[in-house]
């Protein structure tokens, strides 16, 4: 279930735990994924209903694993990361690595629960969102994601717009707003190369370099 993540506290007041909040944050935007394959060396001209036609196809895919980089900005601060993520139906491995504070740090989601390892220790709850209600005070939708980095809104209530060609531009749910900014194709798939995700005075880019089916 997708909660609503709850208003931002003034991140300064957590600032001990920036390392591992920040690297939580940046699975918004959220594998082991080190060697991938594309298609980008060919064709990437969109053309009026791509989109549509790959309906069923998005649907289907489930399982993948990509590699790219992670921005998290806010009024107070600012950092990146790389992230390699590698979703398996509704449960996750993330990897994230960079200059964030923590250096390397993975949040897992599987049949035991979610957990979250940094160089701040090892964290444990039952969900992703109770787990960083109980580090930072406040919730990311990160049972959305998976979705919103293919480019498909989650199931709940939601506005989508798109452009002349059919593909999505923006999506609103859940109080975030996330604007689609590239694409790519991958495994035969238009997929979002670039996006930004808008919640309050937090902003998180997430920059796609490989995309792989598993």
């Amino acid at each position: 279930m997708i909660t609503s993540p709850l208003p931002l506290p003034l991140l300064s007041q957590a600032r001990r735990l920036l390392g591992p909040a920040l690297l939580a944050m940046t699975l918004v935007l959220s594998g082991c994924a080190s060697q991938m394959a594309s298609d980008n060396a060919g064709d990437l001209t969109r053309s009026d209903g791509d989109w549509q036609q790959q309906d069923a196809q998005l649907a289907a895919l489930t399982h993948w694993q990509l590699a790219g980089k992670v921005g998290i900005r806010t009024p107070e601060e600012g950092h990146s990361a790389n992230l390699d993520w590698q979703q398996d139906g509704d449960d996750y491995h993330m990897l994230i690595t960079g200059p964030l504070g923590a250096g390397r740090t993975t949040l897992v989601r599987d049949a035991e629960g979610v957990r979250l390892s940094s160089s701040e220790g090892d964290f444990e709850a039952p969900d992703a969102e109770s787990l960083m209600l109980a580090q930072l005070g406040w919730s990311l939708p990160l049972g959305a994601l998976d979705n919103w980095v293919r480019g498909v809104p989650a199931a709940g209530e939601h506005d989508l717009e798109a452009d002349e060609l059919g593909f999505p531009t923006t999506l609103y749910q859940d109080g975030w707003e996330v604007d689609y900014q590239d694409w790519t194709r991958a495994e035969g798939l238009w997929l979002p190369r670039k996006m930004k995700l808008y919640y309050g005075d937090l902003t998180a880019t997430l920059i796609v370099n490989q995309w792989q089916a598993l």
